[in-house]
């Protein structure tokens, strides 16, 4: 385990060699996020999360820390490794929609605020479908309708990781 301080040293002197331009984390949570910065990382451009309909605890304080500092959300596995293409409800509303379950899947991870997705394309077609997902329009109705069939936890979790 690398402490935190030699870390962000290391990566602001990438910056300042001109190697890299920004840097980011991976799994870090609010009191990892904190010690971050008290350690010097102000200059941390993203932090990568497991993110998706049904791992929705970071909404509790880690999304909103995040956004209130203007750092964007990465979220890897917005489709849960393909294991939400079968849900009855995601399908029945990505029918409705003209759309794939993946489609609406990833739609929802995109409408959230400071939240980017980093889904898996192993085909041009694959690429061009999770493409798409960035045109639907998901109604407050539809949202409504995600939230109960994939309710957020009802209180906070530790932060999950694959």
């Amino acid at each position: 385990h690398v402490p935190l301080v030699e870390t962000v040293e290391a990566m602001e002197k990438l910056v300042a060699a001109g190697k890299i331009r920004r840097w980011g984390v991976s799994n870090l949570d609010t009191p990892d996020l904190e010690e971050l910065m008290a350690a010097g990382g102000a200059a941390c451009a993203t932090n990568q999360v497991l993110y998706n309909l049904t791992r929705r605890s970071p909404e509790y304080d880690l999304l909103p820390w995040l956004a209130d500092r203007h750092i964007p959300v990465m979220a890897y596995s917005p489709i849960e490794q393909g294991r939400l293409l079968d849900n009855a409800s995601l399908r029945a509303l990505a029918a409705g929609l003209g759309a794939t379950p993946a489609q609406v899947a990833l739609a929802w991870v995109l409408h959230q605020n400071h939240v980017l997705a980093i889904p898996k394309a192993s085909s041009v077609a694959h690429v061009q479908e999770n493409r798409a997902a960035a045109d639907l329009q998901l109604s407050a109705s539809d949202l409504a309708a995600l939230a109960d069939a994939f309710p957020r936890p009802a209180k906070r979790r530790p932060l999950e990781m694959l």
